[in-house]
């Protein structure tokens, strides 16, 4: 089963807004993507430094 998708407002600059979403555009991305991307290698370079996060259900 696949995890459920949830939704999370994101308050930023105007100008750090229209500048993810350039980089989310070139890359053939929503920004909403973009982000996920970014929080995922996040991450994934957090968890190589200081190990596995396990998260309580």
């Amino acid at each position: 089963m696949a995890d459920k998708i949830v939704k999370f407002s994101f308050r930023t600059e105007e100008e750090l807004l229209k500048k993810l979403q350039y980089i989310a555009q070139y890359n053939g991305r929503s920004a909403n993507k973009e982000l996920e991307v970014l929080a995922r290698r996040h991450i994934a370079e957090f968890e190589k430094k200081y190990g596995k996060i396990t998260i309580s259900k």
